[in-house]
């Protein structure tokens, strides 16, 4: 992280987080959105977790698409994790395991643009987080 050198550089930096922090938390229609779960227990951090909650969140924000990412508990697939739960409207959840930047990336583009499932889905064994 580079070095705050002066009031503006915080403002700017207090601002950009404010943008993101509110479609996360304040979304007014959060059904009417795609809904993004990253399980952030123990065992998902030290897998890598909060840098692909980091990742979906200004990569989705680049990318123009509304989503609301979510911090959760554990979802219960620890040898799997990085674990996330992506929701699109109208469709059931489906969970992602073992999610790295490279799949990420994916995800973003062929699953939540398109709808497309990819490899990396993990059974359905719950009902929802």
């Amino acid at each position: 992280m580079n070095k705050i050198k002066n009031l503006a550089e915080l403002r700017k930096i207090k601002e950009d987080m404010q943008g993101k922090m509110q479609l996360r938390e304040n979304s007014n229609s959060p059904d009417a959105i795609v809904q993004i779960k990253v399980g952030m227990a123990t065992s998902g951090i030290a897998a890598g977790a909060k840098e692909i909650m980091n990742y979906l969140m200004e990569e989705l924000d680049k990318r123009g698409v509304k989503a609301l990412v979510i911090q959760v508990g554990d979802m219960g697939y620890c040898h799997a994790e990085p674990t996330i739960e992506v929701t699109r409207p109208g469709s059931d959840p489906v969970v992602f395991g073992y999610v790295d930047v490279k799949k990420a990336d994916e995800i973003i583009e062929k699953y939540i643009k398109n709808g497309e499932l990819i490899e990396g889905i993990l059974p359905a064994n719950y009902r929802s987080i």
